[in-house]
């Protein structure tokens, strides 16, 4: 039997983004939304990075793996947003074959380093709670650098194939993807031979990647909510709730929406309607880069501080410079005019 991942047919040369199926109507509106936080996700999660980079007091493992889960945000909601943008504002909707298959391979790349990038933050907090002695010990520079590497590394070896696996399919028929970024699914559908393969292959990846990564945080959190019922003071357990509640809540907004999208695109069309395939593949992506730096970032109380702090200079900074010059300009008239 004759492989699917011949190229029997040319590829085509650019493939046309629909935008989210049968909400032609609202898409001006879903480009003003997406901009809106889309350049509230860009500044926040610069913010953050910068007031990180710069303060060497903020150098503890959160910090560190928070400052790369900002710039991850960043990639993975620039990877789709400012094309989405230009489908629902303009009708910009071609995007060429590599740029897509380029695309397609940062976006879910970006989502498989989150996921454990996630996990990562919910085991350093683990320890600074429930072993808060031993946690400069267990957290090294070292072991850092090894889950960051492993983390890596993980998301490399699950996209490369399917990346290979879509690219390779023989396209033969239409090029218009019902989709506003280039999914895998979704291009993958569009092929002479069946999709199934590299469906199945994101199905069966994704569901252990990510349902191994919520069991180990929800353990931690768990643990972590154990250690702060045991504490007398209901301060301490009424802080450590909303944290926690406010952490779970962002996961829940990252996890369901994006597993959700898998599932019901096995389901089909009959079951789930197209539009909200497309909406759920859409809020994941987005969502949670918007609110990732005000949950993990800007409710820190160290992180609050020092970028009120930075804020604060940068205006008096701003400020004062503009005085002086104006201060200068105002000695040069002077010096001008005749005595």
């Amino acid at each position: 039997m004759e492989s699917p991942y011949n190229h029997t047919a040319e590829a085509p040369s650019t493939f046309i983004l629909v935008g989210i199926p049968g909400l032609q109507s609202s898409h001006l509106w879903l480009a003003i939304s997406l901009s809106i936080m889309y350049t509230t996700a860009l500044l926040a999660n610069t913010l953050i990075v910068t007031v990180i980079w710069m303060d060497s007091m903020l150098q503890e493992p959160m910090y560190c793996f928070l400052c790369v889960l900002a710039a991850v945000d960043m990639v993975m909601a620039s990877s789709v947003v400012p094309k989405m943008v230009s489908i629902f504002s303009s009708g910009d909707n071609s995007i060429s074959f590599n740029a897509c298959f380029t695309q397609m391979y940062f976006v879910h790349a970006a989502t498989a380093v989150e996921t454990g990038l996630l996990l990562a933050m919910a085991f350093d907090r683990y320890v600074a709670i429930c072993k808060p002695l031993h946690y400069k010990r267990i957290l090294t520079p070292q072991v850092m650098l090894g889950m960051s590497v492993t983390i890596t590394i993980r998301a490399t070896a699950f996209m490369t194939p399917l990346s290979w696996m879509v690219s390779h399919l023989s396209f033969c028929g239409s090029n218009v993807v019902l989709h506003s970024y280039c999914e895998h699914i979704a291009v993958a559908k569009l092929a002479c031979a069946d999709p199934k393969p590299s469906s199945l292959y994101s199905l069966i990846g994704s569901s252990i990647i990510v349902g191994s990564d919520v069991a180990f945080i929800a353990a931690s959190y768990i643990l972590i909510l154990q250690a702060v019922f045991s504490l007398s003071s209901k301060n301490a357990q009424l802080k450590a709730l909303s944290t926690c509640g406010s952490h779970v809540g962002v996961m829940a907004l990252y996890y369901l929406p994006g597993m959700a999208s898998i599932y019901v695109a096995w389901l089909g069309e009959d079951i789930v309607p197209l539009c909200t395939q497309v909406l759920l593949a859409d809020l994941y992506l987005i969502i949670p880069p918007s609110l990732n730096p005000i949950i993990y970032g800007l409710r820190t109380k160290q992180i609050r501080k020092r970028t009120w702090g930075l804020l604060t200079h940068c205006l008096f900074n701003h400020s004062n410079l503009g005085s002086e010059i104006q201060a200068l300009e105002k000695t040069r008239q002077l010096q001008r005019c005749p005595s």
